[in-house]
């Protein structure tokens, strides 16, 4: 199963991207933190009224999870990531919890990378509003175990026997860790390998590429 803290798109977008890339994941086995946010929502009240800021993966989530997206009276105020944060959109999350809207935000990456270096995601957008608000999000996506947990439950499996693979410490490694999973870290992604002292914990296993895991497949 791919879980992925990415909530711009929807997992038939993510297995078309995937399937591109000689990588075939079925649909069904693809868990972004847009639809762990829009299931675990769906399950903590019967108000299904959300300002969102975010992409289609949010979006279509939380539409198919039954909310309605508005700026009127919204229960959740729900960020997600974009490559489109506006001013005036931020500036309406704020006014919201302030006056009384739940802060959630799909997951606390505060950067992404990109062929032209660190892009701000979720995380870095967050922070900003719990500065302007003093009130901080709840994160759905990894490292809450949330999202990990949703994949066992599926897969039908036990912590004990399962590995988890990821490029971030203070997600991915973190989350594996806290759910007692086997931890895996490749070095291709958002950590390089002079950053793992930088942490308190580390992986089981610490790989060059994920190509040197599928070896041991």
């Amino acid at each position: 199963m791919v879980l992925t803290n990415n909530s711009i798109f929807t997992p038939r977008d993510l297995c078309a991207r995937l399937e591109n890339s000689g990588i075939d994941v079925p649909e069904e086995n693809i868990w972004t933190s847009a639809l762990a946010t829009a299931h675990w929502l769906s399950h903590q009240s019967d108000n299904k009224r959300a300002f969102v800021l975010g992409e289609p993966g949010l979006t279509t989530a939380l539409y198919e999870a039954g909310f309605i997206t508005t700026e009127v009276d919204p229960e959740f105020v729900i960020l997600g990531e974009t490559r489109t944060y506006s001013f005036e959109e931020i500036t309406t999350a704020i006014r919201l919890i302030e006056g009384g809207a739940k802060f959630i935000a799909t997951n606390p990456d505060p950067t992404g990378p990109s062929l032209h270096g660190t892009l701000p995601a979720t995380g870095a957008i967050a922070a900003l509003i719990e500065k302007a608000t003093n009130r901080q999000p709840y994160y759905v996506g990894k490292p809450n175990p949330i999202m990990l947990r949703y994949g066992l439950n599926k897969l039908g499996i036990h912590s004990e026997t399962t590995s988890f693979v990821g490029d971030r410490m203070d997600t991915d490694i973190l989350s594996g860790i806290e759910a007692g999973l086997e931890t895996h870290l490749v070095l291709t992604g958002s950590t390089k390998k002079e950053d793992i002292t930088n942490f308190p914990y580390r992986p089981n296993y610490i790989h060059d590429s994920i190509a040197d895991i599928a070896a041991l497949l």
